[in-house]
């Protein structure tokens, strides 16, 4: 199912270049499939074209997480943190802190 649903947005990529909310879904569908690599470069590449409010650094920390690139992933969160703040998200601003807090305490 994740195959079909990533070729589908690949698709609409190819006919809509610039949409940054089918470069977030294709990013999406890349974590649904454990396809880390492909899912970090398409965030990376989201996130140069949009102003996220958050969620997709999250999502970009546990990508390089899974690919146990720990210092990218603390700064990803970092990042995440001052997005959420910064677009009145405080709970998932709190959710990063707290992570960074138990799991990057090293």
């Amino acid at each position: 199912m994740a195959e079909s649903r990533i070729e589908t947005f690949k698709k609409m990529l190819e006919s809509e270049p610039e949409n940054a909310l089918v470069r977030f879904g294709l990013a999406n569908e890349y974590l649904k499939a454990e396809r880390y690599e492909e899912a970090i470069a398409a965030l990376n590449d989201y996130l140069q074209r949009a102003d996220d409010e958050g969620a997709a650094f999250g999502m970009l920390a546990r990508a390089y997480e899974q690919t146990g690139r720990r210092e990218q992933a603390r700064e990803a969160y970092q990042r995440g943190i001052e997005a959420a703040s910064l677009h009145g998200h405080p709970s998932m601003a709190e959710d990063y802190r707290m992570t960074l807090e138990s799991d990057y305490q090293d």
